[in-house]
């Protein structure tokens, strides 16, 4: 395997997962090594209780995200939520929907076809998520969640040629699936700002992709049951040290999936959000004690995609 692992090596790649992953040296812009985020904040409601209950506990939240898209959220709750968030000084960053899950594709609801779930089906489905792209950035929000490579390309290409905004940014799910150095490097190529890695990579699985790419990495510490249910707060501080720049996400195990959700789902989605940032506390507080002199950023933080009024 010699001749391959020098070729990954004289093209940018590490050979190999490290036995002993390096501490990264890498940063948010203003210096910090971490940012919490968290997930399936799915409308106003919830985002308002995520950030109460963030204050009460003393948790720093800098990224919010959702699941549901932009496309299950009316012109004025878009604008609720960027004006929230706005006041709050955090990120927001909105699905981009639809997806083959969401259509008629029978091949991925097949127990072979799950790779196809998360992309974007043929040229009408590509032109919806880039209208729901469109639409999400008119409400003010300057962050979107893309799940498939050809919605990434074009986007970016649409930023570049000034059909959206210059500060828009594409946040890679976690659904998008690609798993080693070389894979992500292609996403970062084709315009991400951050990527989402595989709820079990392992400490050394991210310390090789840290040496590949410089986007911020966005690793789930505690994974929903649909993505492994994976509880890793223990983890934390050397996720940090090798990762960083890294956003620690805090999903949820034990909680029902959501999505799309809805005024029918809203008290539910609440008393998750409420719980993932308690999750976030016991989290923090198990960093602080394993890397006390871990660095977090502060609000307001450069580079963060807060939305525009």
């Amino acid at each position: 395997m010699r001749a391959t692992r020098e070729f990954l090596r004289s093209a940018g790649l590490p050979g190999g997962d490290p036995d002993a992953p390096a501490t990264s040296g890498k940063r948010f812009p203003d210096g910090a090594q971490y940012r919490v985020e968290i997930p399936s904040v799915e409308g106003p409601d919830v985002l308002e209780a995520v950030l109460a209950e963030a204050a009460a506990r003393r948790v720093v939240v800098h990224r919010v995200s959702q699941g549901s898209g932009g496309m299950l959220l009316t012109d004025g709750e878009l604008r609720a939520m960027a004006s929230t968030a706005v006041d709050a000084a955090v990120e927001l960053s909105l699905f981009a929907r639809p997806v083959a899950a969401w259509d008629t594709s029978a091949l991925s609801t097949a127990p072979g076809g799950g790779p196809v779930a998360a992309q974007a089906r043929g040229t009408e489905q590509l032109v919806h998520a880039l209208e729901d792209v469109r639409r999400t950035a008119e409400a003010g929000i300057r962050s979107v969640l893309i799940t498939d490579l050809g919605v990434l390309s074009v986007a970016s290409r649409m930023r570049e040629a000034g059909e959206l905004p210059a500060d828009m940014r594409f946040k890679i799910s976690v659904q998008m699936g690609l798993a080693n150095p070389a894979s992500i490097r292609i996403a970062e190529d084709l315009g991400a700002d951050s990527y989402n890695v595989p709820t079990d990579f392992t400490v050394a699985q991210l310390a090789a992709v840290r040496a590949a790419t410089d986007l911020p990495l966005d690793v789930y510490v505690e994974a929903p049951d649909d993505m492994g249910g994976f509880v890793r707060h223990y983890e934390i501080a050397e996720i940090v040290r090798v990762a960083a720049p890294v956003y620690v996400k805090f999903g949820l195990r034990n909680a029902p999936n959501i999505y799309p959700s809805g005024l029918h789902l809203t008290p539910t989605a609440v008393a998750l959000g409420r719980e993932r940032v308690r999750r976030a506390r016991i989290g923090l507080d198990l960093l602080h004690r394993y890397a006390p002199d871990a660095v977090a950023s502060t609000l307001p933080a450069e580079g963060l995609a807060v939305p525009v009024r």
